[in-house]
């Protein structure tokens, strides 16, 4: 963590940071519950600071705050799908899906993904860089100043690999689970991972409440190749143990993500072949019908193809739900918004520029 990402430092450095900076220690429980509770924007708007010390914070130690780009709404569920441009330039997606039981925001991690899976839109243009926990917990932030609604689950979901930016996730968790924020239960929190699985193992000493997430997409290793460059890695085996590792260690089950692309991965044989997989774990499978992309030809598994798949998935005892599709008519799949955003080349500024704004027509 670099010093001048205030808003990424714990209360205790913060603490440290007054005493440097010559000022009083209960400083920094204003100047954090100013951050990460009441989600201000600016120095100016934390009245209690004096204002030297505010201005002396303002020049040394800028705040991260996002600026949304671009907001898509669906007409359809209300879905809300973000934009937000990055200090450097750079932008990422996220998206805010309302449930009965609550608003859900799914984040990114990292400023497009190396990991290169066939059947997402994130990956299209290679990897740029890690996010800060600051970038990771603003998306969070400014989505609920800009709606006025509170946010009750997180998932990190979005563009990039989680765990290939471990040390910003596990900082990002811990300040946004922690007493004076948002303090967002680590049961509301659901990391995604391709599967890396020494990070894996590392997240498991932690002993974290949250969900972790496995994107499976496939039941053998040869099928799972052909889909996730990863597998070339770590096999299933591995993988497996992994998986039974952290359930050992955390009490946590295990999701299995599984994206059903037609006459890919969504028949009988599939079928069977993650039964003999997962059959005997303690885990849940969530079942995605894959959102087409157009720079890939894979086709979305039909509704029947899907139920069977659940169907004889449960007659086996195995948990399964199938994800509801959320904002169907907006740029859905992870990375297509950022992706037709970064394609206009006059829109895409250099370091300390801002962003300029699309609107819904564009």
């Amino acid at each position: 963590m670099e010093q001048y990402d205030i808003k990424s430092m714990t209360l205790e450095e913060l603490k440290a940071l007054m005493r440097e900076l010559g000022d009083k220690p209960f400083r920094a429980a204003q100047l954090y519950s100013w951050m990460h509770e009441r989600l201000c924007s600016s120095y100016d708007e934390m009245t209690n600071l004096p204002k030297s010390l505010r201005e002396r914070l303002k020049r040394e130690y800028p705040l991260t705050v996002l600026e949304a780009a671009q907001v898509q709404t669906s007409r359809l569920d209300g879905t809300q799908k973000y934009l937000f441009c990055l200090e450097d330039g750079n932008v990422v997606e996220s998206v805010l899906m309302r449930y009965k039981h609550g608003n859900s925001v799914c984040i990114s991690s990292q400023v497009g993904c190396k990991m290169g899976c066939r059947f997402c839109a994130s990956t299209l243009d290679g990897w740029t860089r890690n996010l800060s926990p600051s970038e990771m917990l603003d998306q969070i932030y400014r989505i609920q100043a800009l709606t006025g609604e509170r946010v009750s689950n997180v998932v990190v979901m979005g563009t990039g690999e989680p765990l290939d930016n471990y040390d910003s996730l596990l900082r990002f968790i811990h300040i946004l689970t922690g007493e004076g924020g948002l303090h967002i239960s680590q049961r509301n929190l659901t990391v995604s991972t391709c599967g890396l699985v020494p990070k894996m193992y590392e997240l498991a000493k932690e002993k974290l409440q949250i969900t972790l997430a496995l994107s499976l997409h496939a039941p053998t290793d040869k099928k799972r190749r052909e889909l996730m460059p990863i597998a070339n890695r770590y096999s299933l085996d591995e993988l497996m143990a992994a998986c039974r590792h952290y359930f050992q260690e955390t009490g946590r089950r295990i999701t299995f993500e599984y994206s059903l692309v037609a006459g890919v991965n969504d028949r009988e044989e599939e079928v069977q072949e993650l039964i003999s997989l997962i059959g005997d774990m303690h885990a849940h499978v969530n079942l995605i019908p894959v959102n087409p992309i157009r720079e890939r030809d894979f086709k979305k598994s039909t509704r029947q193809a899907v139920e069977n798949f659940k169907i004889k998935l449960e007659k086996c005892g195995i948990n399964v739900t199938i994800r509801r599709e959320m904002g169907s008519d907006i740029d859905g799949a992870c990375g297509q918004l950022r992706k037709r955003f970064i394609s206009k080349g006059d829109r895409f500024h250099s370091k300390g520029q801002i962003c300029g704004k699309l609107t819904d027509k564009e």
